[in-house]
C-alpha cells in the first residue's frame, strides 16, 4: 500500500521496531495525525484466541469516561410503553415491523447502533442479513437487547464502544479523537484494556493481547508493550 508524503514524515517519528508504554505510544498517535479532519484514536488487539471455539470468543462494550467524540445515532426496535421510553431518553429512531421493508427494500441505514426490547428480536431477527455483516446486529452481550432501553440509550450516548473479534482474532475499538487532550485518550484506553482483560476466555492458554497498536485514522500505527497491560 502506497502512502503519500505526510504519512511518510508522520511515520519517521515512530521506531516501528520498539515498544512503547501507552503514554507514549497515545501521545506519538496524536503527534502522526496529518489529515485537514479531526482523526479518531484506534486501537487494535491481535490476540491468541481461535475465534472458531464458542469458548475463546470475546464481545462484550464498555463505557468510556470521555466519550468518543463522536454523535452517535441510536435506532432502538421496541413497543407500546416501551417506544415511549425510549423517544423519552433521546433515541433519534423508535419503531417497529413498519422498519422492516424501509431497512430491508430501501436500504435505509442513517444510523450507528441499534438497541431492541427482547420481544422484538423476533422482527430483528429477520433483519440480519442486513444487519450482521455491518455489525449492526442487536446482542444481549453488548447490552443492546434489554428491557431498560433507558440505560442502553445512555450509555451509547455517553460513549459506549463495542469490542469483539473479527476473523482474523483481532479487536479494533476506537478511543476518542485526535483532539482530546492525552490525559482523556488515556483514561480511555485503560478503561477498554481493563474490560477486555477481564473478558479474557478461561479456555485460552497462553498469552492473551499479543501486540496492541494504537494509530490515527489516516496515519502509522504505534506499538504499545502488551506486557505492561495485564495482558
Amino acid at each position: 500500500m502506497k502512502h503519500g508524503k505526510k504519512y511518510a514524515e508522520a511515520a519517521k517519528a515512530i521506531d516501528r521496531a520498539a515498544l512503547y508504554d501507552p503514554e507514549q505510544a497515545i501521545a506519538l498517535a496524536k503527534q502522526a495525525a496529518v489529515a485537514k479532519f479531526d482523526e479518531t484514536i484506534e486501537v487494535h488487539i491481535r490476540t491468541g484466541c481461535d475465534g472458531r471455539h464458542a469458548d475463546q470468543q470475546v464481545r462484550g462494550a464498555v463505557v468510556l469516561p470521555h466519550g468518543t467524540g463522536k454523535s452517535v445515532r441510536v435506532l432502538v426496535f421496541a413497543k407500546n410503553a416501551k417506544a415511549d421510553e425510549a423517544k423519552a431518553a433521546g433515541a433519534d429512531f423508535v419503531g417497529a415491523d413498519e422498519l422492516i421493508p424501509k431497512i430491508q427494500n430501501e436500504g435505509w441505514l442513517d444510523f450507528d447502533v441499534v438497541v431492541a426490547t427482547p420481544d422484538m428480536m423476533g422482527v430483528v431477527g429477520r433483519l440480519g442479513r442486513v444487519l450482521g455483516p455491518k455489525g449492526l446486529m442487536p446482542n444481549p452481550k453488548s447490552g443492546t437487547v434489554t428491557m431498560d432501553v433507558t440505560k442502553a440509550i445512555n450509555d451509547i450516548k455517553a460513549g459506549k464502544v463495542e469490542y469483539r473479534l473479527d476473523k482474523s482474532n483481532i479487536i479494533h475499538c476506537t478511543i476518542g479523537k485526535v483532539s482530546f487532550d492525552d490525559a482523556k485518550l488515556n483514561e480511555n484506553f485503560q478503561a477498554l484494556i481493563n474490560a477486555i482483560n477481564k473478558a479474557r476466555p478461561s479456555a485460552l492458554k497462553g498469552q492473551f493481547m499479543k501486540s496492541v497498536t494504537v494509530a490515527p485514522t489516516m496515519g502509522p500505527g504505534v506499538k504499545i508493550n502488551p506486557n505492561k497491560l495485564g495482558a
